[in-house]
C-alpha cells in the first residue's frame, strides 16, 4: 500500500547566529514557520531503493543514495520506491530537501518504524524542526525544538533563481556571537502583531548572502514597494525572501504586482504556520 506524505516549505521568520563550536557547527536561535505549499511523495515498500523524481524543480536533485530521502529511508531500514514531486525549489533557504527527508521519517514512524534520535539531526540542522513542522523556536546547531503558537500568517514568497551556497554566506560572517532572541516569545493575536515584533529581530545570514547574490536586495526592495507589506526578510541562507501581509488576498495582489515586472521569478503566495 502506498503511502501519501506533504513536505511544507520551511520558512525561517529569524535566524540569529549565536556562536560557533569548536568543531566547526554554528550556533542558532531561529523561529521557523511552514507554509501551505511543499512537495509531495509516495512511498511503496519493495526490494530495492528506487526515486522518481516529477516536477517544476526535478532537475539536478540527485536520484541515488546522495538524495536526503533515500538517507531518510536507509537510516530506518526501509526500502522501496519514493515517487518525489518537487515543487519547491532547492537550494533556496526553504529546507526543501530537510523537509522531504523529515516526512519520510515522519511517515514510516507512523508505519511503525523507530526513528533513533540520532539520525535527523544527522542528516542536516534543519531535520528535527522539520519533523514538527509547525511553528516552532530552533536553537542549538538544530537539535533544540520548542513549539510556539503562531496566527496563521499570510504571505508571500519569491525566488529570483539564483543559487547561494550556504557555505560562502556563513564563511561572509562579520561576528559569529550576535545576540540571541528574547528568552520568551510572546503569544500574538494576529499576523500584524507578529510582524511588529519581528521587526526587531533579524535574519544575520541576509547581509553575507545578498553579498553573494545581490538579487537579494532587488527582491526584498520589490517586496517592500507592494500594497499592505509588514515586513520582508531572507529566509535560511537564501535566495528566498518573504514578505508577511495581514490578508492572503494582499498576498496575491503583491504576487501580481512582482510577478508582472518578473515573470520569470518564483512568486507563491501562502499561509504560514
Amino acid at each position: 500500500m502506498a503511502i501519501e506524505v506533504f513536505a511544507p516549505a520551511k520558512i525561517n521568520l529569524t535566524l540569529h547566529v549565536t556562536g560557533q563550536r569548536s568543531d566547526g557547527y554554528h550556533l542558532l536561535d531561529s523561529l521557523v514557520a511552514f507554509a501551505d505549499l511543499g512537495d509531495r511523495l509516495r512511498l511503496e515498500a519493495g526490494p530495492d531503493m528506487v526515486i522518481d523524481l516529477r516536477g517544476p524543480f526535478a532537475e539536478g536533485v540527485p536520484r541515488d543514495g546522495r538524495n536526503l530521502v533515500w538517507k531518510a529511508a536507509q537510516g530506518l531500514g526501509w526500502a522501496g520506491a519514493i515517487h518525489l514531486n518537487k515543487q519547491l525549489p532547492h537550494g533556496a533557504g526553504i529546507g526543501g530537501g530537510s523537509s522531504d527527508a523529515a516526512a519520510v521519517l515522519n511517515a514510516l514512524a507512523a508505519e511503525g518504524l523507530t526513528v533513533p534520535p540520532e539520525l535527523p539531526l544527522s542528516l542536516g540542522a534543519d531535520l528535527p524542526v522539520c519533523m514538527v513542522a509547525r511553528g516552532a523556536r530552533m536553537q542549538g546547531i538544530g537539535e533544540q525544538i520548542t513549539p510556539v503558537s503562531l496566527p496563521d500568517l499570510p504571505a508571500l514568497l519569491v525566488n529570483p533563481g539564483c543559487h547561494v551556497p550556504t557555505g560562502a554566506v556563513f564563511s561572509g560572517l562579520a561576528w559569529r556571537d550576535n545576540p540571541a532572541m528574547p528568552d520568551e516569545i510572546p503569544s500574538f493575536e494576529t499576523a500584524r502583531d507578529c510582524a511588529v515584533w519581528l521587526k526587531d529581530q533579524r535574519n544575520d545570514l541576509e547581509i553575507p548572502a545578498a553579498y553573494v547574490a545581490p538579487e537579494i536586495d532587488r527582491v526584498l526592495a520589490d517586496l517592500r514597494c507592494t500594497g499592505n507589506e509588514m515586513l520582508s526578510r531572507m529566509s535560511g541562507s537564501g535566495a528566498t525572501c518573504f514578505a508577511l501581509y495581514p490578508t492572503l488576498k494582499a498576498a496575491h495582489m503583491a504576487a501580481y504586482e512582482i510577478g508582472a515586472e518578473h515573470p520569470d521569478w518564483w512568486i507563491q503566495a501562502v499561509t504560514l504556520r
